[in-house]
C-alpha cells in the first residue's frame, strides 16, 4: 500500500467524525463537506508523517478551516442571527440513517444549532471541539489565538449561553411523537384549548421563509400566538400532508402540498408540551433536502 492509499484510508476513517466538527460549527450540510474536503486537500499538501496524531490533526484542521469560515460569514453578514434555521438532518421514523449517527451524537438538535449559531465564532470553536469533542484547551488556544486559560473562558461563556437558553428537551422518541401528533390533531380539528394544553407557556416558534436577499426569519411568542398561528396555517393548508419523520433525531413532519415538499418542522418537546417549533420553508433549501424516499413511502390516504 502506498503513502496516498494509506492517507485516503485514513481519512475516510476520519470523515464521520469531521463531518460532526463541521457541522456543529457551521450548522450547514454543504458548507461541513466543504471543509472537510479542504482538510483532504491539505492533508494532501502536508507531510504527513512527520505528524503524530493525525486524527487530532485532521481535527484542529477541519476547525480552522469552519472558524474562518464563519469570520467571513460575520464580516458579510450574510446571515443574522435571527435569519435562518440551521440545515436539518431528516430521516425515517424508523430510525437514524448510519451515515447520520456521528452528525446527531449528543443530541444535536435544531434548537442546538440555533443557540450555537449566536455565540461568537471563538465561542462556538472552543465550546464545541471541547465540550462535544473532548479537545485540550492547550491544543484549541493555538486555534483562537488565546492562551488556553482565556481558551477555557471561551468555551465557559458558551456553555453558560447555551445551558442558559435551551433546557433539555424529552428524549422520549415515543413521548414526542404522542405529543406532535395531539399537536396536529388539535390544530386541523380547531381545537384551541386543546392546543394551548400542549405548548408551554413561554413556547418559540421561529419560521426561515428564506426570503431574498439573505433570508427572513418569523418568530412567534407565547403559546396563544401560537396556537393561533397553527389554527390559521390549518384553516389554509387543506391540500397539505403531514408525512412523519425525525429532524434532527427528534419528532418532526414533512409538510406536503400537492404531493410536494413546502416546509419542514422540527419540534422541541419537554415535560409532555411543545417549547419550540421550528419550520424550514425556504423552498431552495428544501429543494436541496433528500427526501424523495419519505414522499414515496407515504401510504396512499
Amino acid at each position: 500500500m502506498d503513502e496516498r492509499e494509506w492517507l485516503a484510508q485514513r481519512f475516510e476513517a476520519d470523515r464521520p467524525r469531521l463531518r460532526a466538527v463541521a457541522y456543529r460549527m457551521l450548522g450547514s450540510l454543504n458548507e461541513s463537506e466543504d471543509a472537510v474536503q479542504e482538510a483532504w486537500l491539505r492533508l494532501q499538501r502536508s507531510d504527513a508523517g512527520e505528524v503524530e496524531n493525525l486524527s487530532g490533526w485532521l481535527t484542529t484542521v477541519v476547525a480552522r478551516v469552519c472558524l474562518d469560515m464563519l469570520r467571513t460569514r460575520t464580516s458579510r453578514r450574510e446571515q443574522p442571527l435571527d435569519g435562518r434555521i440551521p440545515d436539518p438532518v431528516v430521516d425515517a421514523t424508523d430510525g437514524i440513517d448510519p451515515e447520520h449517527e456521528a452528525l446527531l451524537a449528543d443530541a444535536v438538535g435544531l434548537a442546538l444549532l440555533v443557540v450555537l449559531d449566536t455565540l461568537a465564532p471563538v465561542e462556538r470553536l472552543a465550546f464545541v471541539l471541547h465540550d462535544m469533542f473532548a479537545v485540550p484547551f492547550d491544543e484549541i488556544a493555538p486555534l483562537v489565538d488565546r492562551t488556553p486559560a482565556a481558551a477555557r473562558q471561551l468555551a465557559s461563556r458558551a456553555r453558560r449561553r447555551v445551558r442558559g437558553t435551551e433546557p433539555l428537551p424529552e428524549t422520549d422518541l415515543p413521548r414526542q411523537r404522542a405529543v406532535v401528533d395531539a399537536f396536529l390533531a388539535a390544530a386541523r380539528g380547531g381545537d384551541f384549548d386543546a392546543l394551548i394544553s400542549l405548548l408551554a407557556p413561554d413556547i418559540v416558534l421561529r419560521v426561515d421563509s428564506g426570503a431574498v436577499p439573505v433570508g427572513t426569519s418569523r418568530e412567534i411568542h407565547g403559546s396563544a400566538a401560537v396556537a393561533g398561528q397553527a389554527l390559521t396555517f390549518a384553516r389554509h393548508a387543506s391540500a397539505s400532508a403531514s408525512v412523519p419523520v425525525l429532524v434532527n433525531g427528534a419528532a418532526g413532519v414533512l409538510s406536503l402540498v400537492d404531493g410536494k415538499p413546502r416546509s419542514l418542522l422540527s419540534f422541541t418537546v419537554r415535560d409532555g408540551q411543545v417549547t419550540r417549533i421550528d419550520i424550514l420553508a425556504d423552498q431552495a433549501r428544501i429543494a436541496r433536502l433528500d427526501l424523495a424516499s419519505f414522499i414515496a413511502d407515504r401510504p396512499e390516504s
